[in-house]
C-alpha cells in the first residue's frame, strides 16, 4: 500500500522510507515487545502505587472463568461454546413462576417512587412472609436456600417491575450480613442471626464508608485499658436504613500509634454487626 500510495504520487519516496522503517518494527510482536512494551510496562510500574498484602490476597484468592481467555489475546470460543447452561432446580423455577410473579403484581412501580416513596404495606408483607430475604440463607436455618442463578433470576424478574423494590430484595441476599454472617459468622452467631434474617425478623442494613458520604477510617485505639476500634458513626446510611434491625459495616482501619506492634500502614478491612434499637437516620 505504501508502494501505491508513493507510485501515486501522495507522498515521496523518502517518506514512504521513514513510515515503511517506522512501521515494520512495531509490527512484528518480538521488536514491538522489546521497543513499545516492557519500556511502557516499567515506566507505569513504577507509576502505579505498590499493591497491598490485602490487596495481593484478594487477587491471589479464586480463579478466573472463561474470561480468562479474553485476556490471553486468543481466546478459545470452543470453551465458552460448550460450557454447560446453569439451570434452575424445580423449587427454584416454581418460586420464580409463582411467588415472584405475584409480587411483581402487587407492585405499582408509579406509587412507590412519585407518591409514597416507599413500596407498600402489602408488598412489605408479602417480601417477608415467603423469605424474599432469606434467599440465599441455607434451608437449615429457615431460609430458602436458593443458588446464586436463582438469587439473580429473582431480582431480575422483579426488577423489570420496579427498580425499588429489586434493590430492596437484592441487598439482603448479597451485601449482607446474612451472606457475610454464613460465610464467616461463628456458629453462635450464624444459629441466632441466621433464621431471624430468613424470617425477617430483623431487617438488614449495610454501610460502607467513602470519603464524602461515610464514617472516617476505623481508628485502634486504648481506652481505660481496653483495645478497640473507634469511628465516629457520622454515617450516610443507604440500604434499608430506616427499617434496619441490624446492620453491617465495612471500614478500613488504621493504627496511627501502632498499638498493634509495628507494621506501618495496617491495611485491613472490617465488618462489624450492630443490633440497633429505634431508628436509624438518614442523610
Amino acid at each position: 500500500m505504501l508502494l501505491a500510495h508513493a507510485m501515486a504520487g501522495w507522498f515521496s519516496w523518502e517518506t514512504g522510507l521513514v513510515v515503511f522503517g517506522l512501521f515494520v518494527p512495531v509490527s512484528l510482536p518480538p521488536i514491538r515487545r522489546y521497543l513499545v512494551s516492557f519500556p511502557a510496562f516499567h515506566l507505569l510500574k513504577n507509576i502505579l502505587p505498590p499493591m497491598s498484602e490485602t490487596e495481593r490476597e484478594a487477587n491471589d484468592s479464586g480463579s478466573v472463568w472463561w474470561e480468562a481467555e479474553l485476556f490471553r489475546g486468543f481466546p478459545d470460543w470452543s470453551l465458552l461454546l460448550n460450557s454447560p447452561k446453569p439451570n434452575l432446580s424445580s423449587t427454584e423455577q416454581a418460586f420464580l413462576d409463582n411467588e415472584t410473579n405475584t409480587l411483581c403484581a402487587l407492585i405499582d412501580d408509579w406509587q412507590v417512587n412519585h407518591k409514597d416513596k416507599d413500596l407498600s404495606q402489602a408488598t412489605w408483607d408479602y417480601i417477608k412472609q415467603h423469605k424474599f430475604f432469606g434467599m440465599v440463607i441455607p434451608s437449615e436455618y429457615g431460609g430458602l436456600g436458593f443458588s446464586e442463578l436463582a438469587h439473580a433470576a429473582v431480582v431480575c424478574r422483579i426488577s423489570s417491575r420496579s427498580v425499588t423494590a429489586a434493590v430492596t430484595v437484592m441487598v439482603p441476599n448479597s451485601l449482607g450480613p446474612a451472606k457475610l454472617i454464613k460465610n464467616y459468622g461463628t456458629d453462635a452467631q450464624k444459629d441466632y442471626y441466621l433464621p431471624r434474617l430468613a424470617r425477617a425478623e430483623e431487617i438488614p442494613g449495610f454501610a460502607l464508608t467513602a470519603p464524602a458520604a461515610g464514617s472516617d477510617a476505623g481508628v485502634v485505639c486504648k481506652d481505660k485499658g481496653v483495645l478497640g476500634l473507634k469511628l465516629n458513626w457520622e454515617k450516610r446510611y443507604i440500604t434499608l436504613a430506616p427499617v434496619a434491625t441490624l446492620l453491617g459495616l465495612a471500614f478500613h482501619a488504621f493504627d496511627p500509634e501502632h498499638l498493634l506492634g509495628d507494621f506501618g500502614r495496617l491495611d485491613l478491612s472490617v465488618y462489624a454487626l450492630s443490633e440497633l434499637s429505634g431508628t436509624c437516620e438518614c442523610d
